[in-house]
């Protein structure tokens, strides 16, 4: 039974399906405006990453996320590069789908612009007047919420403990009736796009475009509302409020990633640490996957922390599973024969039921492979049987087996290489250990790796 940590209940409970076998997932997408960031990384790759084990455990998963194609950030950048919202929407959306694909991120089933979606915000926010729960002013229609029953449950506060502090994260409007009302709908400014409404023309408000999408896509009581722990409040409230206040059943489970620490301080573009992903990939050419197993490494709920020497210690453990799968293919070993070894498998399954406890599914992922070099090199009939376990528990957590430059002392591919490979071979059965130690050096110099196997040598490019 997979269990989640549920941000509403403040407890791991089971993960309630409103359909047997399937799950219903929204996560907050991007707000595509400029070059996401590690924390979007993070953000995407931890519900890539539910996803991914929910359909490895046989759940047939709708994934949806959606694009916040218009936004104060999006209209200002449009603004002072003389162009359109919908133009700066689409190049960088572009920019954020070529990163994500990149990080090996799986594409979202539905992926809802906001745009798409004005006139199911504004059918949601009729309804939400005709039953007195929202109100028009002249800078916009607003939620009340005092008439939201359990409006601070997700963030465990009171209404009088969030309006001490409501300037700071709500909009400030004088002739709003209560500090904490927050707009569904923004009246037209001056050279802002708008829509027409009931209530004159404008544009919909942040929260107002999730529900919309959410509930349009999935329907209403939904199994999972995912994103980072700063949406919680008031992005996942808002949205929490809007749903309740329409009598519409909302998500049923609510989880939260926490946020990420660059050399032992939260990322930010004030600290000047601020970090792209683009940044990231260009550092090493295989800082994708290692940037998926310092993830993986720390449990979703719990700040990372992410430096040079973590995203090297996550590309010396890449080589491990690498190293696993060129002795493997020296030996003649399948990568995907159709044994398991259960062992592996339940100790997988428990930690990763357990509040996707992925840090402890790594550690079984290595403990596989540990166990299959000793089988490789023994000659054991169980090492086939190991190295498909270990390559699928990987898999599992999206970590592609990619052996960059896989070559061996029996490929063709370069002579010359092979040739070099072979004389070494040939001065250690010579016992001509300076001779092989010279030639070591000389394929070094050139980038090449040689692993002695119980099978031959084999190499690979560093």
């Amino acid at each position: 039974m997979i269990r989640l940590y549920d941000t509403l209940t403040g407890d791991v409970r089971p993960l309630a399906q409103r359909d047997e076998g399937k799950v219903s997932l929204y996560a907050c997408g991007p707000t595509v405006y400029d070059h996401p960031h590690l924390g979007h990384a993070r953000q995407a790759m931890t519900y890539d990453v539910m996803r991914r084990y929910f359909e490895w455990r046989g759940l047939a998963v709708h994934h949806v996320a959606n694009v916040t194609d218009i936004d104060d950030k999006i209209i200002a950048r449009a603004q002072a590069e003389n162009t359109t919202e919908s133009t700066v929407a689409t190049e960088w959306k572009q920019v954020y789908d070529d990163v994500m694909d990149a990080l090996g991120i799986l594409r979202p089933h539905d992926r809802p612009h906001a745009t798409e979606y004005v006139e199911e915000m504004v059918e949601f926010i009729q309804t939400l007047i005709d039953n007195g729960s929202a109100y028009a002013i002249d800078s916009g229609v607003y939620l009340r919420v005092h008439t939201v029953d359990g409006y601070g449950d997700l963030v465990h506060r009171s209404l009088d403990d969030l309006r001490k502090g409501a300037g700071a994260r709500v909009e400030v409007d004088d002739t709003k009736e209560d500090p904490l009302d927050f707009a569904l709908w923004k009246a037209a400014k001056p050279g802002e796009p708008t829509w027409p409404s009931p209530w004159g023309d404008g544009r919909p408000g942040w929260h107002i475009e999730c529900v919309a999408m959410s509930l349009g896509i999935l329907g209403d009581g939904f199994d999972l509302h995912g994103g980072g722990n700063d949406l919680v409040f008031p992005h996942h409230t808002n949205e929490r409020a809007e749903a309740i206040a329409a009598g519409r059943d909302f998500a049923r489970h609510w989880a939260h990633n926490a946020m990420l620490n660059i050399s032992g301080e939260k990322m930010s573009k004030s600290l000047g640490n601020f970090t792209t992903i683009q940044t990231l990939l260009d550092e090493h050419p295989d800082n994708a996957r290692a940037l998926r197993l310092a993830l993986l490494q720390t449990h979703y709920r719990k700040v990372m922390e992410l430096n040079p020497d973590v995203m090297a210690q996550s590309r010396e453990g890449l080589k491990r599973l690498n190293a696993m799968v060129r002795k493997a293919s020296s030996a003649a070993v399948a990568l995907d024969g159709p044994d398991r070894d259960a062992t592996a498998i339940a100790a997988f399954k428990a930690a990763m039921d357990d509040d996707l406890g992925t840090p402890e599914g790594v550690a079984t992922m290595f403990e596989t492979i540990r166990r299959a070099n000793a089988a490789l090199d023994a000659g054991d009939d169980s090492a086939a049987m190991l190295v498909a376990t270990a390559i699928d528990l990987a898999g599992a957590m999206g970590l592609d087996v990619e052996p960059d430059g896989i070559d061996s002392g029996g490929d063709s591919s370069d002579p010359e290489i092979n040739a070099l490979v072979s004389a070494r071979t040939e001065a250690r059965a010579n016992k001509d250990f300076a001779e092989a130690d010279r030639i070591r050096d000389e394929l070094t110099a050139r980038g090449i790796v040689v692993e002695d196997t119980p099978n031959g040598p084999v190499w690979h490019r560093s």
